[in-house]
């Protein structure tokens, strides 16, 4: 037995001392099976600023206008509902000092009612308007992210970046083509 464990570990002594002789290069292919190099493909993408193109669609303008005439009416509604309170407040406070205290009361309920309304329809509006605004500028914005695939496809490009709000501080215009005049000429 202890010539046994005395000849297991000569060999295992003489595999590290050869190991140990191999050059830094020769032990990594000794170690690892060499793996193929691939050449790796030039990627290409695009950029371009999406809301510099969505303010030059004409669908864009239109929605703003239909959206402006939603948001007068709502704010006409508004000014009249302030009217009508201030016109109720003041008559409450001309007659304040005449009205019994149970008229008083009742006034006073009236008014906190009707106030409370008219902030419930000023947040019900804001509401709407944006639900407005989100449905108004949907198929606007479907029809931009369809020419920016149409475009990417055509070109081949792996991505295309939005530009907005600082998102991509640098972009290597040998790697990457700026596609804002393109979508413009075909989204007019």
């Amino acid at each position: 037995m202890l010539l046994s464990a005395f000849a297991l570990s000569l060999s295992v002594n003489a595999q590290s001392v050869h190991d140990s002789q191999l050059s830094p290069v020769a032990r990594s292919a000794s170690s690892t099976p060499a793996i193929p190099e691939v050449a790796s493909p030039k990627l290409k993408f695009g950029f371009f600023s999406y809301n510099r193109v969505l303010e030059a669609m004409g669908a864009y303008a239109e929605a703003n206008r239909h959206l402006s005439e939603l948001r007068a009416k709502y704010d006409a509604e508004m000014k009249r509902a302030e009217q009508e309170f201030n016109k109720k407040y003041e008559e409450y406070l001309d007659g304040q000092k005449d009205f019994a205290p149970s008229i008083a009361e009742k006034r006073q309920s009236e008014l906190r009612e009707l106030m409370e309304k008219n902030l419930a329809f000023r947040d019900n509006v804001r509401k709407m308007l944006a639900q407005a605004k989100e449905n108004t500028f949907a198929p606007i914005k479907e029809g931009l992210n369809a020419a920016v695939r149409d475009i990417a496809k055509a070109k081949g490009f792996a991505f295309v970046l939005n530009t907005d709000n600082d998102a991509v501080p640098y972009v290597d215009l040998s790697m990457g083509t700026d596609i804002n005049e393109e979508l413009k000429g075909l989204l007019k």
